[in-house]
């Protein structure tokens, strides 16, 4: 999935109105996720690859993030969901938790 804010910077620059932007990424983190749930909800593993987090979890636990952030529709996908709740009861993925962070940007 798209995560990158230049890529909404540069849309809103170039004069994209705010709700074709949202709906822009909305459609483009949904077209990334559904492979990714298809493969997770095949595995039945309590996280990406395992009983345990790898990097493959770090990486999903932003996209989810900037998912709900953006109030993209994370209906379809309850393996990810289920992952991603898993992960932020660590300790460590709660502390990286953005908004936990003294430079934290408040989303839009």
């Amino acid at each position: 999935p798209l995560n990158n804010m230049r890529v909404l910077q540069y849309l809103e620059q170039r004069g994209d109105p705010e709700p074709d932007r949202l709906a822009w990424y909305r459609h483009w983190v949904g077209q990334g996720f559904e492979p990714i749930e298809a493969v997770l909800a095949g595995r039945g593993d309590p996280f990406c690859f395992g009983d345990r987090p790898t990097l493959a979890d770090v990486c999903l636990v932003p996209q989810v993030y900037n998912a709900r952030r953006y109030s993209c529709d994370l209906e379809p996908f309850p393996t990810i969901r289920a992952i991603d709740e898993r992960c932020r009861q660590i300790e460590a993925f709660a502390k990286a938790a953005p908004e936990r962070q003294p430079d934290a940007v408040p989303g839009p």
